[in-house]
This record gives structure tokens, sequence and C-alpha cells, in this order.
């Protein structure tokens, strides 16, 4: 009996997806309830899962379709078996032109992987096997970052020499400066929704940035002297991140307008802390949200920023993670940024820009030492936000980390 696989209910306000890739494909069996395809949103990846066992029969759109929820994407055999029949072809096949695909393809994709758009390309690429590398993505799926690191393995490993030859007619000469080539690629519907509101936020917002410095030892030495109870005790590692969170709370908490957004000719103000993590995925940035953070302890936020990293990287965030949030944390230390301009995310009025670590000479008590410093940023909307409340708030958030103890008597 034939089962029509239907877009499922994305989330609120949203009504339409990008097929992003197919995890079956016809001829292939299906267990029910397993993911089949692997649908994008503006702001997330959703699988949708088959609702019956069977065999999939055919594909009714094309990886890169925008659907509907409720559209038919696909048709499975229920009860049928791998052998039972030949697959019917997709319809969404006919619209590529195999003779189009190149011959490296054929030589480097097995049909037994299924891979997304970004790995086949990272693939042909590097010029890596597939089949010798270990995905560790969800279920087993290679990830761009599986295949870089194969790629970089591979040029590290040392050059296995050639077995002795017969003498032969010198080669050819090699000719240099090949042609040079350009490849266009759609951009994801993830990356589009980022394109539009970044620069919304741009085009909408007064924004400006104010800028500090903060000595990181008093952090530091807190996190080295605790940090193995800690992980002992909650089974999470205690990293900045948990710091800045309850320093920003506070810092929030003093001066509401940096908790608080304009909608239209009003101001909402919030009793509440909710702060958006911004999180590297790998179809681009998503940022979920810590649900009050300013009634949470060190343990439960990083608890929570794990729980965000791992799931970024598995794709699987949903809709709920990342709605609302009254503030904005992106640690562009981790990639190694000095300095930056962090732009909000709207509707939110104010983002904290965190950098690197690094050992700089500074002046105490009149002598010049050695301490482990990090600049620190807040850009915030000008409408809303006087320059004296950001240069506040952005000291409070410096002053709490140089004395952590600051944040335990909420000070």
């Amino acid at each position: 009996m034939a089962t029509e696989i239907k877009v499922p209910v994305l989330g609120e306000s949203v009504t339409e997806g990008t097929i992003a890739e197919w995890l079956k494909q016809p001829g292939e069996a299906v267990a029910a309830d397993e993911p089949i395809a692997s649908l994008e949103t503006d702001k997330v990846a959703v699988d949708v899962p088959s609702p019956v066992a069977g065999i999939m029969s055919q594909h009714l759109v094309a990886v890169g379709d925008t659907v509907e929820v409720g559209a038919v994407i696909a048709i499975i055999e229920a009860g049928a078996t791998a052998g039972a029949a030949a697959p019917a072809a997709a319809p969404a096949a006919a619209k590529a032109d195999p003779a189009s695909a190149p011959a490296a393809t054929e030589e480097l994709l097995t049909p037994a992987q299924t891979m997304s758009p970004a790995v086949r390309r990272a693939v042909l690429e590097h010029g890596v096997d597939p089949s010798t590398i270990k995905g560790t993505g969800k279920d087993g799926r290679l990830t761009k970052e599986d295949v870089l690191a194969a790629a970089e393995a591979k040029a590290k490993a040392p050059a296995t020499p050639a077995p002795a030859a017969a003498p032969t007619a010198a080669p050819a000469p090699v000719q240099t400066g090949g042609a040079r080539g350009t490849e266009r690629v759609k951009m994801t519907r993830m990356r589009q929704t980022i394109a539009k509101r970044l620069k919304a936020a741009q085009d909408n917002a007064a924004m400006l940035t104010t800028f500090n410095d903060v000595d990181m030892s008093a952090v530091i030495e807190a996190r080295d002297k605790y940090k193995d109870l800690f992980a002992k005790k909650h089974d999470i590692r205690l990293g900045f991140m948990g710091f800045f969170a309850k320093a920003a709370c506070l810092a929030l908490k003093d001066v509401p307008a940096v908790n608080a957004y304009i909608d239209g000719d009003e101001i909402i103000y919030h009793d509440y802390v909710d702060i958006s993590v911004a999180v590297s995925a790998p179809n681009g940035l998503v940022v979920p949200v810590i649900r009050d953070a300013d009634k949470k302890g060190f343990a439960r936020i990083e608890q929570d920023i794990a729980d965000f990293g791992a799931r970024a990287k598995a794709g699987t965030l949903t809709m709920e993670d990342m709605t609302g949030g009254t503030f904005t944390i992106s640690n562009g230390g981790v990639f190694g940024s000095l300095m930056s301009t962090p732009i909000i995310n709207p509707p939110q009025s104010a983002v904290l820009g965190l950098h690197r670590i690094e050992d700089r000479p500074v002046v105490r008590d009149g002598q010049i030492v050695i301490r482990p410093m990090m600049y620190i940023a807040m850009s915030y909307d000008h409408r809303l936000i006087d320059g004296r409340e950001a240069v506040t708030a952005l000291k409070i958030i410096k002053d709490a980390i140089e004395d952590p103890t600051r944040m335990l008597i909420d000070l």
C-alpha cells in the first residue's frame, strides 16, 4: 500500500521549508519513524520521519525545492521489502541532466552514503574517498568537518615510495597555470534568512558599539581552583560563558533598557533575562535561548550551553529553542577574534561580544605587569539605549568578571 509523506507542521508562523537533503533514496528500505529527508526552515533543519515501514518508492520534489506545510514530498510502499520491486523513477530526478554530472562524482561517491551538498562539494574539492571516513553527524552521516579533517590528515601523511619501474620514455611536459573556475551555489534558506536579518538590523536600528577590556585573572583563578570539583558534582565542564552570562544578568537588572526592545512607538521592558547564545552550526549561525538565566546557577547555564552546542552540531535544535531572547552573547574569541563590532539580534536592542584572551602588559599600582586580558564590546540600539546606559552596563560586566564575588552577593 502506498503511503504519502507530507511536510509536517514546522512551528508557529512557519509555513514552508526547503528540501536540504534526501536521507533515503528510491529502492531503499525505511523503518517506521526513520528520517527520510532533511527540511531546512528559516532557523533550523528538521528531519521528516516516515510514519510507516516499507520501501522508498519515489521522491516528488528535488533538493532545493521549496515546499509548504502539508505538501506531499514522497511515496513509500508500506510493508514492501527491498527486493520486492524496482523503485519507480523519481519525477524530481528528471530535473537534472545526468550527462552534466562530473565523472569524479561517480568515482568518489558511493550510493550507500547520503551526503549534503556542502559535504559533496568538499569531497570533490579535496579528492578524498568518503567510504574511508567515519561520520560524526547524526546517524553516522558525514559532516563537512569530517571531510576537511580527512583531507588534512591525507596531506600530512608521508608519501608511500613507488616501486622501482623499468625505464620509460620521458614524460610529456606538464602544463602549469591551468584554467581557473568558479562555482555558483544557491544560498541555503537559513543563510538567506541570516543575511536578511542582519541587514535589517543595520537598516532599522541606530547601531553603535562601546568597548572595554577585562582582566580575566580572577575568573581564570576561580575556574582553575574549582573546575575539577565542579565537573565531579555537576558532570559538566566549568567554562567562561557561565561567568559572562551571570555578569550580564547583573547589568541587565541594573540597566533595564539594555534588556528591552522597541515595538512601534512603545518600549517593551522585561522582568526576566532570556539570553540568546550565538552558536556556530554547520548551516550557519544559530542563537538558542537560555531561559530565565537570571534565576539559574552556573551549572545549569553551562549545561544549557553544552546541550545547545551538541544539538547545533547534530542539527537537532528546534524552533522553540531559538524563539525569544532579550539579550545576546556572541563569543568570537573561540575563533581567535581580538576585537569586533557585533550586530544586534532583532528585535533585541543589545549584544555582548567576547573575544580571545591574551597576555598583555597593563599598569597595576604603578607597575607594569602581564595580565590575561580580553576586549569586550557591546553593540546597542541608540534609539533606545543612551551611551551612558551602554557604558554603564558594560562596566558592570567588567567589574563582575574582575571580581566574581560580586555575582554571589548581587552587586
